[in-house]
């Protein structure tokens, strides 16, 4: 029986690790894949975290870890297969097997951007390929990029882009958008933007990185090329949170119900990072999800709910 089980290793699951062995807390974190890190790990360069300009998204995953590690938090490689709430006790068991019991858990399973599915996205995945025009938008200034995507995320990167980038091309496979009429106006009224209707992207080509696109014009059934130095997909996320929505409420999209403290509405389970509703979904606020999970979950320890 632990005091605490953090289910996920990516940003904020490591710093509830740290934090909850900070606290005196006897915690297991269980990861799925072998490496901790979570999306990071496939950043090239992290530009945004404050007092680490430039970092390499590898090597930033990797001191994450290594911190948790200092701090003296046990892992477990493995998927969870099922969570039961018991009451008091919180269980789960694992893909292979295993069961694990805590009084307390933090899920930070974390998101996944979705994907095009088309060739050559994961080859130039942080070359050029990105899924956060706040994140990786400064890397791109001067330079031409291209917008996958008609919703609000969809236009406010393309008008966050436009700001710094020379053009930006908005490609949407329908011929109107579905964005906010507010943010449909601001991105008509931004001069550099250009939104190419009817267009699916078929095929990302580069040597190295990014070069251009291959998009299908689906009312003229016709291939053409575009050049560009960056493409940012805006198609929607994806929560890792198969294994729990019987467990505990998530909103439409699949987003663990939580507010700033990440206390979910199941006594006892604390959601932290990307799994959780929130405004703004960065390794800082994963990062900061991890430290308020831990502080929650310690007051509910000790009865000081």
């Amino acid at each position: 029986m632990y005091d605490l089980l953090i289910i996920g290793s990516g940003p904020a699951g490591l710093s509830a690790a740290v934090y909850g062995k900070r606290a005196g807390l006897d915690l297991l974190v269980i990861e799925e894949k072998p490496m901790s890190g979570g999306q990071v790990l496939n950043t090239c360069e992290v530009d945004n975290y404050l007092g680490m300009p430039g970092v390499n998204g590898f090597d930033m995953g990797m001191k994450f870890r290594e911190h948790a590690d200092t701090a003296g938090a046990i892992f477990r490689t493995a998927s969870v297969a099922e969570l039961q709430d018991l009451g008091e006790t919180k269980r789960v068991r694992t893909g292979d097997g295993a069961e694990y019991e805590a009084r307390a858990l933090i899920l930070a399973t974390g998101a996944e951007h979705r994907a095009l599915g088309v060739p050559g996205e994961e080859e130039h995945r942080g070359k050029g390929v990105s899924y956060c025009a706040t994140c990786d938008g400064a890397f791109f200034r001067g330079k031409n990029v291209a917008v996958v995507g008609g919703g609000d995320v969809a236009v406010e990167d393309a008008v966050y882009l436009a700001r710094m980038c020379a053009k930006v091309y908005l490609i949407h496979r329908r011929d109107s958008l579905r964005a906010a009429k507010g943010l449909q106006d601001k991105l008509t009224a931004c001069g550099n933007v250009e939104i190419l209707w009817n267009r699916t992207v078929q095929k990302i080509y580069g040597d190295g990185s990014v070069e251009g696109v291959t998009l299908c014009d689906t009312a003229a059934q016709t291939e053409e090329d575009l050049a560009v130095d960056g493409l940012f997909i805006a198609v929607g996320m994806h929560p890792n949170t198969e294994a729990f929505q019987d467990v505990v409420p998530c909103d439409g999209q699949g987003y663990v119900i939580a507010g700033e403290d990440c206390a979910s509405r199941t006594e006892g389970i604390f959601a932290a990072g990307d799994v959780r509703t929130k405004q703004v979904r960065q390794i800082i606020t994963a990062v900061a999800d991890g430290a308020c999970a831990v502080a929650s979950a310690e007051r509910y320890l000790t009865g000081k709910r």
